[in-house]
């Protein structure tokens, strides 16, 4: 250890010289008249961000109780200032519309090699939903016969089932046939198929 150390200085019975480190003098306050330090710092105005007045505590005050950031500016101008801030005072334009300032389009034929932006490029299907592949069924000897009785291809759909179903009804009851009991059984067979193609609902 050096005996013109500062730390030295610490165990001396009486140091030669004060060697502690000095804090820089604050400079004056810059308000008019004021010899106070300045021990705070404020804007100098909005197109003048990066330079502010060095006041002290009682002038930065009396200062901010009347600074205007927006003084000068008209309303519309004011709401548009504000919106801007949002992104920060960027450019920015609404996804899907494919129009990017500077004349390009969002989608293939822009400046896009990662493919960024074709999700939402106008008329661009690049991402299709995969359509819904139905679970093959096992179809049963019971669902079976019951098509056969109402004279259907196995997998008909449900309107196609009904309409069937209401014309074998009319065709086989026994009042359009003059009282006739000869389709009655037939006619058992349309019900109870149709009632069983309805209970495993599929119609």
């Amino acid at each position: 250890m050096k005996f013109e150390s500062p730390l030295f200085d610490k165990i001396r019975v009486k140091p030669s010289q004060d060697r502690r480190a000095r804090a820089p003098e604050t400079p004056c306050c810059e308000w008019k008249g004021c010899n106070e330090p300045s021990t705070h710092r404020a804007p100098k105005g909005r197109d003048r961000a990066d330079e502010h007045w060095r006041f002290c505590l009682a002038h930065v005050r009396e200062y901010n109780a009347s600074y205007n950031f927006f003084a000068g500016m008209s309303t519309d101008a004011v709401s548009k200032y504000q919106k801007d801030s949002l992104t920060g005072h960027r450019p920015t334009w609404k996804m899907g519309t494919g129009n990017v300032p500077g004349g390009s389009t969002v989608g293939p034929n822009a400046q896009d090699p990662l493919n960024l932006f074709r999700e939402f490029n106008s008329g661009s299907n690049w991402r299709r939903k995969p359509e819904r592949v139905e679970p093959k069924r096992t179809i049963r000897n019971a669902e079976r016969k019951a098509f056969e009785t109402l004279g259907l291809d196995i997998g008909a759909e449900t309107v196609e089932i009904k309409a069937r179903f209401k014309e074998l009804v009319k065709r086989h009851h026994p009042d359009a046939n003059g009282g006739d009991r000869v389709y009655e059984e037939k006619l058992r067979e349309i019900i109870t198929a149709y009632n069983y193609l309805k209970s495993v609902k599929l119609c």
